[in-house]
């Protein structure tokens, strides 16, 4: 059974079409990041798959059911982007109530420890962290041990260190053959947690698949180097440059054709060539060209 189906779904508000027809199939056991521009349709989408949203026309089901039916028994948790915490309780108090709520929950203990919070349990919610809040808000996302886990922006308070945490646990709870969706501004997140992309822009799916997919969509590669204070006129007229970018020093050149530009620079350029790299395209270029 798929763990998420949206068919010919679409919410409008007023004359504005936030979310324009989308088509979508997710299987179970997928880690999945949702990518889109600023009024893409991204949070109106998870709005609706969470059932708080109305659907203007089309359907989506979750694991076979509506998302109110499919949220009433437990299959579904959300970590959203607003979720105030209660004040004046314990990490623990709040955790164990939360998992009081389903049929089915994590033990306490194993909550605590997947959310990286056994050491904090007794400490108050109202004295944590950013990140350690964020935290808490996963421990309540999971608490029921949802199939399917919505994470709408669930780093964007958090600093490097409390990033990488947070993922570390995201990853154990996904390894349970649960389903993940998340959606993110940073690209590096869905490049390093994510087996499928889904790349959305004016309330559209433009492109979803692998990772490596989604950069190969992209085209071309990159010739980077250190140029200093060397001119840059003619470096547009090598063979296969597609653009040309000057960032203080240092030039990058996208191109269709990496070794005949490559070659170029050394024997038809005057110029001395220092720090080369040749890479492919990224997924933050993958996501440029594809929502231009």
């Amino acid at each position: 059974m798929n763990a998420i189906t949206f068919s010919q779904v679409r919410k409008a508000f007023g004359a504005v079409q936030a979310v324009d027809g989308i088509d979508l199939t997710i299987p179970a056991g997928r880690s999945i990041a949702l990518l889109g521009p600023n009024g893409a349709g991204k949070s109106t989408s998870i709005s609706m798959l969470l059932g708080l949203a109305k659907i203007d026309s089309g359907e989506i089901s979750v694991f076979g059911e509506t998302p109110a039916k499919a949220v009433e028994k437990g299959y579904v948790g959300a970590m959203l982007q607003e979720a105030k915490l209660p004040s004046g309780l314990t990490v623990g108090e709040i955790a164990d109530f939360v998992r009081g709520l389903y049929p089915a929950p994590l033990e306490l203990a194993e909550l605590l420890e997947l959310a990286g919070l056994t050491e904090l349990a007794g400490r108050r919610a109202d004295t944590l962290s950013g990140g350690q809040a964020q935290r808490l808000r996963f421990a309540m996302a999971i608490a029921g041990s949802p199939r399917l886990l919505v994470l709408d922006e669930p780093t964007a308070a958090m600093d490097v260190e409390s990033r990488r945490l947070f993922w570390a646990s995201m990853r154990d709870y996904a390894a349970g053959g649960r389903t993940v969706l998340f959606a993110t501004h940073y690209l590096e997140e869905a490049d390093e947690n994510a087996d499928q992309v889904i790349v959305i822009a004016h309330g559209k799916v433009i492109a979803e698949g692998a990772p490596a997919e989604i950069k190969r969509m992209a085209g071309g590669r990159t010739v980077r180097f250190t140029l200093g204070e060397q001119p840059s006129a003619g470096l547009d007229a090598l063979p296969g440059v597609t653009a040309v970018e000057i960032h203080g020093a240092t030039v990058t050149l996208r191109t269709d054709d990496s070794d005949g530009t490559a070659e170029a620079l050394f024997k038809k350029t005057t110029l001395k060539i220092r720090d080369l790299e040749i890479t492919g395209a990224g997924l933050e270029d993958a996501f440029l060209s594809l929502t231009k």
